[in-house]
């Protein structure tokens, strides 16, 4: 199943893709195959199409849309395993997996079996796992995934800021990454940016100046220039007045960006920080409490005011969560005028920790009560990027769960 499917995507479109996989998950004795992929906010699951023509399913036709929350199917994907199903007709059993390309969620996948033991059950998680990296693989390239994906119009700079910034989830046995930004379909100068050498983890936040394109302009050429200069060595403290002189360069003192600028070391929990003009990072520690890292800002990026850069360290403990994010969120307002405030994100995340959430399912559900706050209509934009440090572990792909096989509740996996 596996390797005939690998031969045949090397020149498969992204379109033909359901077609494909059907095809070749009848060699393990699987039917039925549904591909479902998580819509851009997270809220519903949506039908890949290109199946095989006429193709008969084992009951009902496949619905084109399921709801995330409230769903059988968006139980597989907010924690990360299978859900099987009733058996179906003549005795087959269908089940939800869910498609993770790494710890990215992507979607899940409905497909039976007439086995319901541990061999189908792997077969499962490896096709599923296959699956994803193929759409990984196509969806740069496929504007059917963009249409499929989206569930209103994306303005220009919210175009440019998804293309270029990195996956909103990412682990590796040391951290576990997640971000969320909204509104996701209008945003104009938010952007997240990580990144990983050896045994330091970047983490960087901005928030350009205005709500327009060339908010958007400023964040990606900040973003670009931050990207750009750390790979040259450019040490930490440095890095805010590299991307300075960038802005200064293309724009003068006319446009300007605030941000943090954050390298964990993941051998030892040491964070050190840069903060330009930016609201100060928080930690939570233990489920049970947060506190802000403080440390002198200095001026924001372009505005070319002189003011000192100091870095701040903290040393963590594993399980420590780092959570950067930009004012759209604390400052969302009622339409009576009542702010999200600190306060209430800080409870929410901490309630959450303590539930053992996985973290992209709770920014996922965090953004959920912004947009609720604020009536789904942000003003602002309102970034997220948090990251858990676990420990100083490198080489988990010994022990680790493999993603799928009932994962426990706070494993990055989810």
């Amino acid at each position: 199943m596996l390797a005939g499917l690998l031969a045949d995507s090397h020149m498969t479109p992204f379109e033909l893709l359901p077609a494909r996989v059907t095809a070749h998950a009848r060699a393990a004795g699987l039917g039925d195959v549904r591909i479902y992929l998580g819509d851009l906010q997270r809220r519903v699951l949506r039908l890949l199409t290109g199946g095989c023509p006429g193709a008969d399913h084992d009951d009902e036709p496949p619905e084109p849309e399921l709801t995330v929350e409230g769903s059988v199917a968006g139980r597989a994907y907010q924690y990360g395993h299978i859900v099987p199903l009733n058996s179906g007709e003549g005795g087959s059993r269908p089940c939800w997996v869910p498609l993770l390309n790494g710890t990215e969620r992507l979607g899940v996948m409905r497909v039976t079996s007439q086995d319901d033991d541990e061999r189908a059950r792997e077969d499962m998680l490896a096709l599923a796992g296959l699956v994803a990296m193929l759409v990984v693989g196509g969806r740069d390239t496929s504007d059917h995934h963009a249409r499929l994906t989206r569930s209103s119009p994306m303005n220009v700079a919210a175009e440019m800021q998804w293309q270029l910034m990195p996956p909103r989830t990412y682990a590796d046995g040391r951290v576990v990454i997640g971000a969320v930004m909204e509104p996701a379909y209008q945003v104009s100068g938010d952007a997240f940016d990580y990144g990983t050498a050896d045994d330091l983890v970047h983490l960087s936040l901005f928030d350009a100046m205005g709500h327009d394109t060339a908010a958007g302009l400023t964040a990606n050429l900040a973003m670009g220039a931050c990207r750009n200069h750390r790979r040259q060595g450019t040490r930490l403290a440095d890095l805010g007045d590299a991307i300075e002189g960038v802005l200064l360069r293309q724009f003068g003192p006319s446009r300007y960006v605030t941000g943090v600028l954050a390298d964990l070391d993941t051998s030892n929990g040491v964070l050190t920080w840069v903060n330009r003009g930016h609201h100060p990072p928080l930690v939570i520690r233990d489920g049970r409490w947060a506190t802000r890292l403080h440390c002198p800002p200095a001026h924001p990026m372009g505005t070319d005011l002189g003011l000192p850069t100091r870095v701040g360290r903290e040393h963590l403990q594993p399980g420590d969560r780092i959570v950067l994010y930009t004012d759209g969120i604390t400052e969302a307002r009622t339409p009576g005028g009542q702010e999200f405030g600190l306060t209430r994100f800080t409870d929410f995340l901490i309630r959450h920790h303590a539930d053992e959430l996985p973290v992209p399912e709770t920014l996922r559900r965090l953004i959920r009560a912004v947009l609720d706050h604020h009536d789904g209509d942000l003003q602002d934009d309102a970034t997220i990027l948090l990251c858990e440090w676990l420990g100083p572990r490198r080489d988990t792909a010994a022990s680790a769960p493999r993603a799928g096989v009932e994962l426990p509740p706070g494993h990055p996996g989810g």
